[in-house]
């Protein structure tokens, strides 16, 4: 057996450095809520697409694609062959005929399939950018689509945003979810975000024949995960075949669908009651 000591090299000491100052060119904005989730897969994207649709029935509301890696959402809203422009030396948002505007990586790639492999600073400077750089305006409510996990972008988000309203964490009906939701939630919680609330998708098959509904994923992780970390549940979306072909033909099921609608009208409500109750 060899013997001896392992000579460890030690790093030089770092500056401390704090986090950038807040962001003085985003204003306007009401309400800027991040949907995220412990890992990927599990609908991020569709929720925050269609809580927007919901919520623009009433309110004025931008959408912020920042999964640089991963940037759905224009297909979803229907808007994927847009081009950006600009005004002002502004960047003017895509409209959708659901009376959502959006700004995406998406728009800005040469084409649907090109990969993109930036390191942090750049992923950084695009959200930084999609902040802004953009002309929102004034609105109600900015939701914020997140990547996976808790990495560079929802750190960027929480640093320059003068004041996030809070997270939605997405989670699927599994007793996984509860690991997922600690993740996302230790992450607001380190951050200084309150968390609005849990939302658990894929909470249930819709036959489509028959209108049976069986729990595939099993049911109530989402709910559970709420009741263990003293967070709302905002409630549960039901795993219908028609969403996700809704998805790839660019219409939000919540416009299209009665029983996703009734949903996220729900969820919406429950949303709205969460950040009246954070104002007291």
């Amino acid at each position: 057996m060899p013997s001896g000591t392992i000579k460890v090299n030690k790093p030089p000491p770092q500056p401390i450095i704090g986090p950038p100052p807040k962001s003085t060119k985003y204003k306007g904005v009401k309400h800027t809520i991040m949907v995220m989730s412990g890992k990927g897969g599990v609908g991020k994207s569709t929720v925050s697409v269609n809580l927007s649709v919901t919520l623009a029935k009433k309110y004025k509301v931008g959408l912020i694609d920042a999964d640089i890696n991963g940037p759905d959402d224009p297909k979803m809203l229907g808007v994927s062959d847009a081009e950006i422009t600009a005004k002002d030396n502004q960047i003017i948002p895509v409209s959708s005929k659901y009376g959502v505007d959006v700004i995406s990586m998406a728009f800005l790639l040469p084409t649907e399939d090109t990969a993109v492999i930036w390191r942090g600073a750049l992923r950084h400077k695009a959200i930084q950018q999609f902040l802004e750089e953009v002309a929102w305006g004034e609105r109600d409510f900015i939701i914020l689509d997140m990547p996976p996990g808790t990495g560079d972008e929802g750190l960027t988000v929480a640093q320059l945003v003068p004041e996030v309203e809070g997270v939605i964490i997405v989670v699927t009906p599994q007793d996984v979810a509860l690991l997922d939701a600690k993740k996302a939630i230790n992450f607001a919680k380190q951050m200084e975000i309150p968390v609005l609330g849990i939302v658990e998708n894929m909470s249930g098959f819709v036959c489509p024949h028959c209108g049976e509904t069986v729990d595939i994923f099993k049911r109530g992780g989402g709910e559970e995960a709420a009741k263990k970390y003293g967070v709302p549940f905002l409630g549960r979306i039901p795993l219908i075949p028609e969403v996700v072909a809704n998805s790839d033909d660019g219409i939000p099921s919540a416009s299209s669908n009665e029983i996703v609608a009734k949903a996220f009208d729900g969820i919406t409500e429950k949303l709205i009651e969460a950040i009246g109750k954070k104002k007291k």
